[in-house]
């Protein structure tokens, strides 16, 4: 609803060029975000789903928000649960870069990992202190009931689809420092996407 009110504001400026490019961001995005029905996509697809995500943000978060991906060419055609790395970087902005007085980035980064692919989200916000962070830990572990007032659930949610998908061993790792940034990693299993 903020995009379409923010593409109605720009509408009615007569910017028409950021118009079209925020239609067509947020056109992309539903692409990615509907897949025909599919649970699993290319690389390529979700970073192209994290970059629409991030170009809408950025209309919004234009003075406050700095992006980079740099996801190796050579796992483009791997395969990933779809929906992994967007809420990771939806919570990089919102509870690291929002809560930053000044210029925030986020960074994401994929690699190929011998028979694993790792993925980092990583940002200079406002971080955790020890206590928070355990406690998201254990948010995102299933071991303490999550409600809005206390946050995570987006992480829980992909943390119990990696697990579900391919077993314990692939899940959210966290580190962060209060004031210094948070980094989140995923690790999944490399494998070429089977385009049906």
């Amino acid at each position: 609803y903020n995009t379409l009110d923010n593409i109605i504001w720009l509408a009615e400026s007569g910017e028409s060029e950021q118009v079209v490019n925020m239609v067509s961001a947020l056109s992309d995005f539903f692409r990615t975000t509907l897949s025909k029905g599919k649970d699993f996509i290319s690389v390529s697809d979700e970073r192209a789903h994290i970059q629409s995500y991030l170009q809408i943000q950025q209309f919004r978060y234009r003075d406050i928000l700095e992006y980079e991906i740099d996801i190796d060419g050579n796992i483009m055609q791997c395969e990933i649960l779809k929906l992994t790395l967007q809420p990771l970087v939806e919570n990089a902005l919102y509870h690291g870069i929002k809560n930053k007085r000044g210029g925030g980035r986020i960074k994401i980064t994929g690699r190929a990992d011998n028979d694993m692919i790792v993925f980092c989200v990583s940002d200079n916000g406002i971080g955790m202190t020890s206590e928070r962070l355990e406690q998201v830990q254990m948010i995102i572990d299933g071991k303490l009931e999550n409600n809005k007032e206390k946050g995570g659930f987006g992480l829980f949610n992909v943390n119990q689809r990696l697990v579900l998908n391919y077993g314990s061993a692939y899940n959210i790792k966290i580190e962060s420092k209060y004031k210094k940034g948070t980094k989140m990693w995923i690790n999944i299993p490399y494998k070429r996407y089977n385009v049906e």
